[in-house]
């Protein structure tokens, strides 16, 4: 409703996102002689203006394949002029279809310089030609004829439009596979109306064209070499250049607004930045950032990446945990991607993860505060958590699935389709045999082998079945990042005592990081893991309140470890002597 208000009513004179900020009523609560505030672009000659001749501002509304050239022969009018009334450097070339632009004048303009050029009319109406009347009942005889002919029309095309319609309510889009950087696009309907087109096209444009560059076609053909083979990536991915800089452009058709209204709220490391968008002839042309390493699925399965090792693999699981917890606990409201998979994580130089292929996420939230359902089950095969696919629900718990499926992925080397679709490891996760069977044969056994029962048991929790028994996206980072860290608690044991290895100062300093390279000060070490072993004591009566624990801390981090430091710390002691 405010589109058309914007667009019809005041001629583009506003914008939709204009009349949504001066107006609390939301636009499907709109009712006929509700009054509203409608913003205008209009202005008034300046003193300077003025004293140029400058007489008049006209607020023209810019055409379709229109530039500054054009318009200001137009109106006769500097080219110049019209960039200080705008306030355009001589950089900016670009103008926009659908925004307005300030017209300097010095007499008010002719009815043929303020008027667009209109469409040919339509092609006249086929008319049954009409004998001349030869009386009075004769012409109305003839009134009678023509009503009922008219009439009958009008019922009848009714009926084959309702028809029409109907058929297609009933289609349907098919479950698919998505690959690599492709999204699940609407086919393009060649028979839809040219007006709906152009009006979702200035809706799109005025909702993005405030916080994204928008490309002209011609600076897309120009970045690809006109989209030439050596610069295809892959499907409608293409390699470009943009003011030296090297960027993926993605060719789209159909409905795209969900994933650039996304990609323009959210700004994560570990997911694709969307940096500009353009439009030509029903194609979107979406520019991202550049990931030099491919994708994800490349290296699984086409091994085009060089050889990666432990770390790499678990930087690799961490970033897209940290950017799926971005989605799922930092965004308003939760969003769920709903198709991650090996071809939906893309690589950087630095052999870094980021999320990609934002067509099918969604918000998580359904009606009063529950999960959203859907009767449209789209995505991967084997990445499909199993409520999602036998009732429709759409949680966070879903990525939380396909990252369970992913991490497995990542650590063998293969793809989850050869281990069958209902991946279950629960089965196998009780020898450490089986796991490293699982393990990717190029890592050659380099790896932590006390760490496999901890990554595959965060993988078989990731995969249960019962979606409440599948940890937050949250736990499942901790877990990950502990673990790369190389200070996961459970290679000591589940349940932490220190008490038996504080007894040498050896054992102490053998616990400490090596990578400090024993720049701290030993006396020091059993104080703090005396305090460890106090903190995690089976009996929470023989634990040291948070206060003496923050005092101990403040303690230790103002000693200039001397004498004063003569503590000996017993298994009950709960204080720090003063």
């Amino acid at each position: 409703m405010y589109l058309s208000i914007a667009s019809t009513t005041f001629q583009g004179l506003s914008t939709c996102h204009a009349l949504q900020a001066k107006n609390t009523i939301r636009a499907q609560d709109l009712l006929a002689g509700e009054q509203i505030n409608v913003p205008l672009r209009c202005a008034c000659p300046t003193r300077t203006q003025i004293d140029n001749g400058e007489n008049y501002l006209l607020s023209y509304i810019i055409a379709p394949n229109e530039f500054l050239s054009t318009i200001g022969e137009q109106f006769a009018v500097n080219i110049s002029q019209i960039r200080a009334a705008n306030e355009l450097s001589e950089t900016e070339t670009n103008i926009y279809p659908f925004t307005t632009l300030l017209i300097p004048l010095r007499d008010p303009p002719t009815s043929t310089q303020a008027t667009a050029p209109q469409p040919p009319p339509p092609p006249a109406a086929a008319t049954i030609p009409v004998s001349p009347p030869s009386g009075g009942g004769s012409n109305r005889t003839w009134i009678y004829v023509l009503v009922g002919i008219l009439g009958g029309g009008l019922i009848l095309g009714t009926l084959i439009l309702c028809l029409l319609f109907y058929k297609k309510k009933k289609k349907f889009e098919p479950a698919v596979s998505t690959q690599s950087f492709e999204s699940i696009e609407k086919p393009s309907n060649k028979e839809s109306n040219g007006e709906d087109e152009s009006m979702d096209f200035l809706e799109s444009i005025s909702s993005i064209a405030q916080s994204l560059k928008v490309y002209t076609f011609g600076e897309i053909k120009f970045a690809t070499d006109d989209f030439s083979p050596n610069r295809l990536i892959k499907g409608s991915v293409y390699r470009g250049t943009i003011n030296g800089d090297f960027a993926a452009i993605k060719r789209m058709n159909g409905d795209v607004s969900k994933e650039i209204n996304l990609l323009n709220k959210i700004n994560h490391f570990n997911l694709v930045r969307l940096s500009g968008v353009a439009f030509n002839e029903g194609n979107w042309y979406l520019v991202y950032e550049y990931a030099s390493n491919g994708s994800l699925h490349d290296w699984i399965v086409e091994k085009k990446i060089i050889k990666m090792n432990w770390d790499q693999r678990l930087q690799i699981a961490v970033d897209v945990a940290a950017g799926l917890n971005y989605l799922h606990n930092y965004t308003s409201p939760p969003y769920v991607h709903k198709d991650l998979n090996s071809s939906n994580v893309l690589l950087d130089a630095e052999c870094r993860a980021k999320i990609a292929n934002f067509g099918l996420a969604r918000s998580a939230e359904g009606q009063e505060g529950q999960f959203a359902l859907t009767r449209h089950i789209v995505g991967t095969k084997g990445y499909m958590a199993p409520e999602y696919l036998e009732n429709g629900v759409v949680s966070p718990k879903l990525d939380v699935y396909a990252f369970g499926v992913l991490l497995f992925e990542i650590l063998s080397g293969k793809e989850v389709s050869t281990f069958g679709a209902n991946m279950q490891l629960s089965d196998i996760l009780s020898e450490d045999e089986s796991l490293t069977n699982l393990m990717d044969p190029t890592l050659e056994g380099k790896y932590p082998q006390e760490l496999l029962h901890v990554v595959f048991g965060l993988i078989d929790s990731c995969v249960k079945k019962d979606a409440s028994d599948r940890p937050s996206m949250d736990n499942v980072f901790k877990t990950l990042t502990r673990i790369l860290s190389g200070k996961e608690v459970s290679t000591f044991g589940a349940n932490m005592q220190l008490s038996d290895i504080l007894s040498e100062d050896e054992s102490s300093m053998n616990l400490m990081d090596p990578t400090l390279e024993g720049k701290y000060p030993q006396e020091l070490v059993r104080v703090l893991f005396g305090l460890i072993d106090n903190c995690v004591k089976k009996d929470a009566s023989d634990r040291p309140s948070i206060d003496n624990v923050l005092k101990t801390l403040s303690r230790i981090s103002t000693s200039s470890v001397s004498g004063e430091w003569a503590i000996n710390i017993s298994e009950n002691q709960k204080t720090i002597p003063s």
